[in-house]
């Protein structure tokens, strides 16, 4: 797909800007978006151009989760759909986010509720607005708060107790509790998001293309490795694959001369 009607994709660079399109409903998941965000995260495994996602909403919302009044309009009594149908339709979309090689930076302003709290959480970097509210709002509507991989990540990021707390309940977390629990990076005002995430992206820009790839790869990897050991034999896995490339070459290289590398992704 070229053209995408519910989200907007801006490429500076190696960067793609993906935002979330919808702000007159506060950029609640519809079915287009589904497909859209699958079409889009599902290419780019194999896109060496893109090296960084970052990921926001238009308006005054990240995402404010479900469009419930679309999926009622689908027109049955059950509005999730029969079997997976919906349900594993979208959960597809934050197995993509999780399988792209490329680490993804979420821009939270205002609300990110169910399925974009998922998103938030489905992110690498999470950078947070003054007005950012999360929650788990499957709950609140007759649902298990388990949905959309949010009781993968959640304890995952912020433990075992507030992701207790925040599941159980469906109350927001604001910004300034986030980031004290360690589920943002940092909060800054709504007006400097932008400009916020490009300290992030520069650092990562100056990295290896592999080695950016390999870090994300081996992170999430190692967080469900079955001990130590299984652990390290990725990382050493993925230690031989970058000392085969000529960009560790340059690497050091640049290191003994004290200048800045320059890599070529080989």
């Amino acid at each position: 797909m070229s053209d995408y009607e519910t989200i907007l994709i801006e490429k500076d660079g190696a960067v793609d800007w993906l935002t979330l399109n919808r702000p007159e409903s506060l950029n609640a998941i519809n079915v287009t978006m589904v497909t859209e965000l699958r079409d889009y995260f599902g290419g780019l495994y194999e896109d060496d151009s893109v090296r960084i996602v970052v990921m926001r909403g238009a308006g005054r919302a990240f995402c404010a989760g479900l469009d419930i009044k679309a999926a009622q309009e689908r027109g049955s009594d059950n509005p999730f759909g029969s079997g997976m149908g919906f349900q594993g339709y979208l959960a597809e979309v934050y197995i993509r986010m999780r399988r792209c090689p490329q680490p993804i930076v979420s821009l939270v302003q205002g609300p990110a509720c169910g399925g974009g709290f998922s998103f938030v959480l489905a992110s690498d970097i999470r950078i947070a607005g003054e007005s950012a509210r999360m929650n788990a709002a499957f709950i609140r509507l007759g649902l298990s708060a388990c949905d959309m991989g949010s009781s993968y990540f959640l304890p995952r990021l912020v433990g075992t107790s507030v992701a207790s707390e925040l599941m159980l309940t469906g109350r927001f977390i604001h910004a300034d509790r986030a980031l004290r629990t360690g589920l943002v990076s940092e909060v800054v005002p709504d007006a400097e998001l932008a400009d916020a995430v490009k300290p992030y992206l520069h650092e990562m820009l100056t990295t290896s293309p592999m080695g950016l790839r390999l870090t994300k790869e081996g992170l999430n990897l190692a967080i469900d490795a079955n001990g130590l050991e299984a652990a390290m034999a990725i990382e050493n896995r993925n230690q031989l694959m970058c000392s085969a490339t000529e960009d560790v070459r340059e690497g050091m290289r640049a290191f003994i001369e004290k200048r800045d590398p320059v890599y070529q992704g080989r």
